[in-house]
């Protein structure tokens, strides 16, 4: 990257920056005329000079300069006015050129506003396309936190200085020059007083703000390094916690607030010192002015309106002055901070942009072996990963990799990922290195999954289909408003140096999957999510969650047919009594009590949840039906024997799993609460209070919790005041609630609870399993089994795929690696969160899933258990980084040599 600020700046904005240039001298004239008006009202129409005798007039905007060694200059000889025409023209003047000035300031303060936003994209651009052409090893070393914080708040100075480049050392000069030449015009002593006086801000400021650098150079290392350490602390959450070291952290985290709050605090102490000076010498002008001016008025050699002009132009002096220093130290400081980030950004090896050059047009297949040649890999403490090895893998070829603890079969397989760089050889496709090969080639011929898998916070299906995006294939048509904000948006990317690529256009490559567009994308997808055992695990997701009715109209529309299906299913295998279904004038005695209540699901937060007890509306209807005392009450008895029960359990004891209406946590809380009400009177409890033991009881379920609290006379009431909820709804919460309809599908619930329509009884522990098995059954038979996946796929899979367990996010890189038919697909231990059984049949599938429609991959695959071996075409051992045996599963048995042993 360039070193320089000013040099980068200047190469990107070099015509914008002569333009805006030359629109700053040209408001120097009006703005020079600005100090010169005041003294010709001031001693013309006020006092009256000129206009002594009655009918007097005097020429209207005389130009006319008694300028040194020259005399008197006369620019225009202006029209003849009386006094008061001479008064208001002169004032109308001078809003005019009030009116001009703040015009120009505008333009100039806009346009390079604009300018510095472009030139920020411009540099966040470049940085992070750095980051994607640095070399692995590179990751290794950084903390992604820092790279982040650099990124996004590093240069944010750097966008609010980019601007004022080059223009605010010319407008602030003008200005300041253009005053100052002023002053020396009017009176030659004054004007000495001001040159001296700027004189010794502009040494002796910029000479103190030095160390201001210094400290601000600090605070930002510093604050580099806190966000990197807090990164640390999130992405090791699990390690702080298993080894108690919660307090070193805060003992750590409170050092580094301790160290940039001295930073800050001597940066603060230091700023306002020289703040300080720089005011007094700025208000120590005006004194002089008024005590040399003064006796100059005195004595006759200055007319008051000279005076009056030379403060009035001195008072717009300082404010230039100031921000011209304040730009002399911003200049400094964000050449340090570009300079600091310039030096984090620039590594050695960084991949040439022409790699990962957009390509359209897929390449041709690769038909020439993958090689090793010579190739030795070292880790970060010099230990050799791998030493000098040679091998070859033809295309259509299968090859398990078995290592021992010390093999290197994993290093090989990230070198041919071009993950791990070599340090000696190469790795080559044919007779090229693999380095100097197009992403476009080894991105969509080749693909790589491994037991450490990123997965983006998106839905399953973006995850997916990610290593299908290479390039926008088809464009998107935008209309009236939306078509002149995309011209606009690709206008502002060109202008900062951005791709004008369209992020909202179909980037999925179809064929490279097999399909031929959207409408059988979705096959492909199934075979592979079969393949790698994950539809069973995405049918689930879809189960519990909620179906986006634009994007899924088939499932809503069959709902009542799937529910319909589930019924007859049940009874006919005589398992009726599994599902406890809803009934608009019955109580579900397997819901609770809340459910029941509300007899819904809640859309929006009004109703939802803790939130339900306090709503107004709801309190009103409970407190009708006579509900209010009696589920109060029913709250304090259920607080009453749950804190009795399990008030001495650990937090982990698996009877919370059953404890619906109170956690663990919250036992201390009601324990309090139900000291301070149980004497208490009903009509003395706060309405809060209230809520809180209410919420206990519309938790409650007779046959889970088994405490006796509900009797038929109860549910007959809860019953009536469900109807009575409903009938005189507020209009505000309408939305907040879709009424269970059996003839509907219900919006704000889960796939399973629209199919279900009821709950499951709790009397029979493996109801749930035989009933998704029933629906999976039933879902398939009515052609809705694939609906039910895309809906799984929407699941988003949180922040690094964390609401995935670790098995499900290999399964999910298997998948991706393996949708876009590749000719050489790497398998780096892939499934090493899974038991070694499904291990076998995810390979088995793969191999089978890999060869189909003829298409026949080389597939080299890191083995966890050398029994897998048998699978392949060819077996390669590797032992202390060495390549010890090469042949067939039976050749190598025959051997009796490492390989043997590993097996056995």
């Amino acid at each position: 990257m360039e070193p320089s600020l000013a040099r980068y700046i200047w190469t990107h904005t070099r015509k914008q920056q002569l333009w805006i240039l030359m629109i700053v001298v040209l408001s120097m004239i009006p703005y020079f005329m600005s100090f010169d008006l005041p003294k010709l009202i001031v001693n013309g129409p006020i006092q009256g000079k000129g206009f002594e005798q009655p009918g007097a007039t005097l020429p209207f905007m005389r130009l006319h300069y008694n300028l040194p060694f020259i005399g008197e200059v006369q620019f225009f000889s202006g029209f003849q006015l009386d006094r008061t025409a001479t008064l208001l023209a002169l004032s109308i003047v001078f809003l005019l050129l009030v009116v001009i000035n703040g015009l120009f300031k505008l333009y100039i303060n806009t346009y390079k506003g604009r300018l510095g936003e472009r030139m920020l994209r411009r540099i966040r651009f470049d940085l992070v396309d750095r980051v994607l052409r640095f070399p692995p090893v590179y990751f290794k070393r950084v903390k992604s936190a820092e790279v982040a914080t650099m990124v996004k708040d590093e240069v944010e100075p750097l966008g609010g200085f980019i601007g004022d480049a080059f223009l605010q050392p010319v407008l602030l000069g003008g200005q300041a020059l253009t005053a100052m030449l002023f002053i020396m015009v009017q009176n030659v002593w004054l004007g000495m007083i001001a040159v001296v006086i700027v004189a010794i801000q502009i040494v002796l400021i910029p000479r103190m703000r030095r160390r201001l650098l210094v400290l601000g150079r600090q605070r930002q290392l510093t604050a580099r390094a806190l966000s990197g350490r807090v990164g640390e602390i999130v992405d090791g959450i699990g390690a702080v916690h298993v080894h108690d070291t919660s307090n070193y952290e805060r003992a750590d985290i409170a050092a580094r607030l301790g160290l940039i709050f001295k930073i800050r605090f001597d940066l603060y102490q230091w700023k306002f010192m020289v703040k300080f000076l720089n005011n007094f010498l700025a208000q120590l002008t005006p004194f002089l002015f008024y005590m040399i001016g003064g006796y100059l008025v005195i004595q006759g050699r200055l007319d008051v309106g000279q005076l009056v002009a030379v403060i009035g132009a001195y008072k717009d002096l300082p404010g230039p002055m100031k921000e011209l220093i304040d730009w002399d130290q911003d200049r400094q400081d964000v050449q340090v901070k570009y300079q600091q980030v310039v030096e984090q950004f620039t590594v050695e090896d960084i991949i040439a942009p022409d790699i990962g050059a957009l390509t359209i047009d897929d390449p041709a297949p690769m038909t020439k072996p993958l090689s090793a040649i010579s190739l030795s890999i070292a880790d970060d403490g010099g230990a050799m990963l791998l030493n000098r090895i040679s091998l070859e893998v033809r295309p259509g070829e299968t090859v398990a990799l078995v290592s021992t603890a010390t093999g290197g079969a994993e290093a090989l397989a990230e070198a041919f990922a071009r993950l791990n760089w070599p340090d000696s050889g190469r790795v080559a496709s044919g007779s090229d290195d693999l380095l100097d090969l197009p992403e476009a080639v080894t991105g969509r011929r080749m693909s790589y999954a491994s037991s450490d898998v990123f997965l983006f916070q998106a839905s399953l299906r973006d995850n997916l289909l990610y290593g299908l995006k290479h390039a926008p294939l088809t464009a998107v048509t935008y209309d009236g408003a939306a078509a002149d904000q995309h011209r606009w948006n690709i206008d502002e990317a060109r202008r900062s140096g951005n791709p004008d690529l369209d992020i909202r256009s179909d980037w999925i490559n179809y064929a490279s999957a097999g399909a031929t567009g959207p409408h059988d994308l979705f096959e492909a997808v199934r075979r592979v999510l079969d393949a790698v055992l994950l539809s069973r695990d995405i049918l689930d997701l879809g189960l519990r969650s909620s179906a986006d009715l634009t994007r899924h109209t088939k499932l809503a529309e069959r709902i009542v047919e799937l529910r319909a299906a589930l019924r007859t299913r049940l009874e006919e295998e005589g398992l009726s009594a599994l599902v406890v279904p809803f009934e608009p004038g019955a109580y579900n005695k397997e819901a609770t009590i809340g459910q029941n209540l509300l007899f819904g699901a809640a859309a929006g937060p009004e109703l939802a949840h803790k939130a339900l007890a306090a709503n107004p509306y709801f309190a009103s209807v409970l407190k009708q039906a006579g509900l209010d005392r009696t589920l109060y009450e029913m709250g304090m008895e259920i607080a009453e024997q749950a804190i009795e029960l399990f008030a001495d359990l650990p937090p982990e004891h698996q009877f919370f799993q059953q404890l619906a209406f109170m956690s663990a946590e919250e036992i201390p809380a009601y324990e309090t609460l139900l000291q301070r009400l149980k004497n208490r009177p009903y009509d003395a409890v706060s309405e809060n209070d209230r809520a809180m033991m209410v919420t206990l009881s519309f938790a409650y379920i007779e046959p889970r919790h088994r405490f006796g609290l509900l009797t038929d006379e109860l549910m007959g009431k809860i019953v009536a005041a469900r109807n009575q909820f409903y009938e005189n709804l507020p209009a505000e919460l309408q939305d907040a609630i879709e009424r269970y309809d059996p003839a509907k599908y219900i919006a704000a619930a889960t796939v399973m609870d629209n199919v279900l329509f009821g709950r499951v009884g709790s009397n029979h522990p493996d109801a749930p399993d035989r009933i998704r098995s029933i629906v999976y059954d039933i879902l398939d038979e009515l052609g809705l089994y694939a609906e039910l996946l895309d809906v799984g796929l929407d699941f988003n899979v949180g922040a690094a795929g964390r609401r995935l367990t670790g098995g499900q996010r290999q399964k999910l890189d298997i998948a991706r690696a393996l949708l876009k038919r590749p000719d050489f697909l790497i398998l780096n231990r892939p499934l090493s969160a899974l038991e070694q059984r499904v291990q076998e049949k995810v390979l088995r599938n793969v191999l089978e899933e890999a060869r189909r429609d003829d298409h026949s991959p080389a597939i080299v695959w890191v083995v966890t258990n050398p029994a897998m071996a048998t699978m392949f075409d060819r077996v390669i051992v590797f032992d202390a980084g060495q390549l010890v045996e090469d042949g067939t599963h039976e050749t190598l048995l025959a051997r009796n040599g490492i390989f043997k042993e590993l097996v056995s």
